[in-house]
């Protein structure tokens, strides 16, 4: 496996989020559970309209101590900060860790789409992602999902049955490589706690049976 760009916190390079329908609500709850001196970046995969410009920055930065903002190309991530996929644009990361917006195909029917995202950055930054993925309808971060775990990455997916839109969460756990299956509201102290506590060993897995 090749080297990966690594984060400014040891062994974690960024966290990553894929998100949907309903996915705004969940994203100010997730991003209001993380402290403002993150150590890594989160980047973000939402589905936007791509025929009007996006409020999406303006809703959830006053949910968060972070900063939110709407990626731009070239780019190098910063601890701390959330990059938005802009609206009609995929979110990418090239193997030297920065940042790069593309207007190839619609994945899932959606342009951003998760797919790209997890699947870029797993690239990039090999075992030093944190993948999340939240409500959605459709099966958008499944294939992503796939790649993070080829690639020694942690996935963190809401627990379907509270998530407003359960299509997304169910196709990422039925990859059979998820680490984590958890309320909304425990996917934050989670990731804080993934990152405080890195060891070498694997996380134990608290996701409930997959059926």
């Amino acid at each position: 496996m090749q080297h990966s760009p690594q984060g400014r916190h040891g062994h974690w390079s960024a966290v990553l989020i894929a998100s949907s329908a309903g996915g705004i609500q969940g994203l100010g709850t997730l991003l209001g559970g993380l402290r403002g001196d993150l150590p890594v970046p989160v980047l973000v995969a939402q589905h936007l309209n791509r025929t009007r410009e996006t409020r999406i920055v303006s809703i959830l930065q006053p949910a968060t101590s972070l900063t939110v903002k709407l990626a731009q190309d070239n780019e190098s991530p910063q601890a701390g900060t959330v990059y938005v996929a802009p609206p009609d644009h995929h979110l990418c990361v090239r193997d030297d860790g920065t940042l790069f917006l593309t207007h190839e195909d619609r994945v899932n029917y959606a342009r951003p789409a998760a797919d790209p995202l997890f699947e870029s950055a797993a690239r990039a930054y090999g075992s030093g992602i944190i993948a999340c993925v939240l409500t959605g309808a459709d099966s958008d971060g499944a294939r992503g999902v796939e790649a993070v775990k080829d690639h020694d990455g942690t996935v963190i997916v809401q627990d379907p049955e509270t998530a407003e839109f359960h299509g997304m969460p169910k196709a990422a756990i039925g990859t059979g490589k998820v680490d984590h299956v958890l309320t909304l509201a425990a996917i934050a102290p989670t990731v804080t706690r993934l990152l405080r506590h890195h060891t070498d060993e694997p996380a134990a897995p608290d996701q409930r049976p997959q059926t």
